[in-house]
């Protein structure tokens, strides 16, 4: 009989991994189930231990690969087995996220739970936009809401008319499939068909669009521009600050894709530093390193080495295979004085003053 297992509630944050949490990380990697949504992005999976299984439960906008109870089911039953279990969602679980009805089901069933926040989009993505929640000089107040209530609900529990006399900033989450409506709605019940509104796609990646106008025009803009989930809406007067202080798509290689084709050990090195230029990487190692089968021209030339004028290093990897074996013959670099080195590339220049020695050339 197994011993009961647990499950983690984890927000994954809104897209860019790096804003994932310390104690979410550990629990990915720590977990013996990870049951992950649309969302969520993949990279973070990359951090799950050998043998995790993996689930991809959808909760794409339209097409839900599985219903809410079948996921609430599988995540009670994975428990039962014993299993740590991780439920990765976009965001914070608490956040529109369902994550409330998901604890809901985990206690009724008398399965241990835990919930690890996330940064949610309604925060991170109008930050990522240039655009201020709040402001001394345009807003005290901030109002999250639900772009898509429950279908089954009697009555909305949304107060449109006290939304339309807010001074505050307005957020709507999954609302760009009702933009048009909640626009029209918030000007009949007063709200000023001039307030400034922006609408950000897929915000916090490479890809992040952003379209701004006002809530008279933003969503014949948002139409024009053929914005598609996920997107969040922002109405209120600190949209005006996004020409002043927008700074993710100000990055220099903001729009850019690069295929990095390094090999699989080596490519962070080039891909991190291009991604905190702007760019997005698509990682496709095409470049493998293998051990040498045979030795002996390499031996040969290491024992004659002082015959030699020049000795020219193409690569990191050229640099540390060379000495490997210089070692390994029972050498170091003093059989070097002789010669002049050349290093190919900054890297390679790097990889041998790594070893003690600075290139002539």
């Amino acid at each position: 009989m197994h011993s009961k297992g647990k499950v983690i509630l984890i927000g994954a944050g809104p897209g860019d991994p790096g804003l994932i949490t310390l104690k979410a990380l550990k629990a990915i990697r720590e977990a013996d189930v990870i049951i992950y949504d649309n969302l969520s992005n993949r990279d973070l999976l990359g951090n799950a231990k050998a043998g995790a299984e993996i689930i991809y439960a959808g909760k794409e906008a339209g097409r839900h690969t599985m219903k809410q109870k079948k996921i609430n089911n599988l995540m009670i039953e994975k428990a039962n087995s014993g299993l740590m279990v991780v439920r990765l969602k976009g965001g914070d679980p608490f956040i529109f996220g369902r994550g409330g009805e998901e604890a809901e089901a985990l206690s009724k069933a008398g399965i241990e739970f835990e919930i690890i926040s996330g940064i949610s989009s309604a925060i991170a993505v109008p930050a990522y936009a240039g655009i201020p929640l709040t402001h001394r000089e345009y807003a005290s107040t901030v109002t999250f809401i639900t772009g898509h209530e429950d279908p089954k609900k009697d009555h909305s529990m949304i107060s449109w008319q006290a939304l339309a006399k807010s001074s505050g900033t307005l957020v709507f989450l999954m609302g760009v499939g009702r933009l048009k409506e909640i626009c029209q709605r918030l000007i009949k019940e007063g709200m000023s068909a001039d307030t400034p509104t922006a609408l950000i796609e897929k915000g916090t990646l490479p890809e992040q669009r952003c379209v701004a106008g006002s809530l008279k025009d933003i969503s014949r803009k948002a139409e024009t521009s053929n914005i598609r989930p996920p997107a969040i809406v922002i109405i209120g007067d600190v949209v005006r600050l996004r020409n002043k202080i927008r700074w993710f798509e100000n990055r220099p290689l903001f729009g850019k894709t690069i295929l990095v084709t390094r090999p699989k050990g080596q490519i962070e090195g080039l891909a991190t530093p291009l991604e905190e230029l702007g760019a997005k990487c698509i990682r496709f190692p095409l470049i493998e390193i293998r051990p040498i089968d045979r030795w002996e021209g390499l031996d040969r030339i290491i024992r004659r080495i002082d015959r030699y004028n020049w000795i020219i290093f193409t690569s990191v990897n050229g640099v540390k295979i060379f000495f490997d074996r210089l070692y390994y013959n029972g050498f170091d670099i003093r059989e070097l004085s002789d010669a002049k080195i050349a290093a190919i590339g900054p890297a390679t220049a790097k990889g041998l003053r790594d070893v003690g020695i600075i290139a002539d050339l």
